[in-house]
């Protein structure tokens, strides 16, 4: 598991998220520990570098 820091598409406040680098290519919805709004995080990694990373807003 890494930290990586980024900036939540819906508040613009920076936060972290533990990502798992034992898996190669993810995606899934968790909610932003500020606002609490749903982020569309996509993330690849190789050989458990991280190599992408994208974190999108889901409207509601």
């Amino acid at each position: 598991m890494i930290e990586h820091f980024f900036t939540c598409p819906h508040c613009w406040e920076t936060i972290s998220m533990l990502l798992d680098n034992s898996v190669y290519n993810q995606s899934y919805v968790e909610d932003c520990e500020v606002c609490c709004n749903p982020i569309q995080v996509t993330f690849q990694f190789v050989n458990t570098e991280l190599t992408a990373f994208q974190a999108d807003s889901i409207e509601q």
